[in-house]
């Protein structure tokens, strides 16, 4: 019923800055820099991810640089501790890497991001070779979507199919992404599953209804002696 998703390969980045396992400390800094990103994926062999050093990683040098002995002797304090000794990408970075596929829904992708609280995902193949990586700002791009294709859809996918004529005469109206359905329908309790399906639309803020219940021909007087 509904058009093929947006999958994460349709907005991932290909072209991604990577390091090895014995990376220098400033290198993997001087990186992030040039490349303004948050967090490296650290490769091995022909590119297959086995961690990922992120800026949070980086901050534990500075963290324990005057030492916090309170903070030493709880688990999370340890790993910091430990962290802030790295000399390496391998000594920073945490592993095993949390990865997505390209094949993966942008809403798998976001759910992952949000669970686990990171900003970048690396994606990889089934052999786990990086293939790129994809960001928030990349997950966000579905929302760039004009109105007008977004309309077509909503009428295409779900209209369509949960209301069609002669039974309902609705419009379909986007704005800013704000779905408004404006008309008369026959059956009232599919609203609720049209607000899921439209919802459900890639590019869809918000959804909205102006509708009034019983047949189109009824209110237009049509088949009346």
């Amino acid at each position: 019923m509904h058009g093929t998703p947006h999958i994460v390969s349709d907005v991932m980045t290909q072209t991604v800055v990577s390091v090895g396992r014995q990376a220098p400390f400033k290198e993997v800094v001087r990186l992030m820099r040039d490349w303004r990103v948050s967090a490296l994926p650290v490769v091995e062999g022909e590119g297959r991810v086995v961690g990922v050093v992120s800026e949070a990683d980086l901050l534990h040098k500075e963290e324990f640089r005057f030492g916090a002995p309170e903070r030493y002797a709880q688990p999370r304090g340890l790993a910091g501790l430990t962290k802030a000794g790295a000399v390496t990408a391998e000594q920073l970075m945490t592993s095993p890497a949390l990865t997505t596929r390209p094949d993966a829904t942008l809403a798998e992708a976001a759910r992952t991001m949000a669970q686990a609280k990171v900003k970048r995902l690396p994606v990889v193949d089934e052999l786990g070779l990086l293939q790129g990586v994809v960001s928030r700002a990349d997950l966000l791009k579905v929302f760039l979507r004009g109105d007008e294709e977004i309309a077509e859809e909503v009428r295409r996918e779900v209209v369509s199919y949960l209301f069609p004529p002669p039974s309902s005469a609705l419009r379909v109206d986007v704005q800013e992404g704000v779905v408004k359905l404006v008309g008369r329908i026959r059956d009232t309790a599919l609203v609720p599953v049209a607000a899921r399906l439209i919802r459900a639309v890639e590019g869809v803020v918000d959804v909205e209804f102006e509708l009034t219940a019983g047949c189109p021909e009824e209110a237009s007087g049509a088949g009346r002696p």
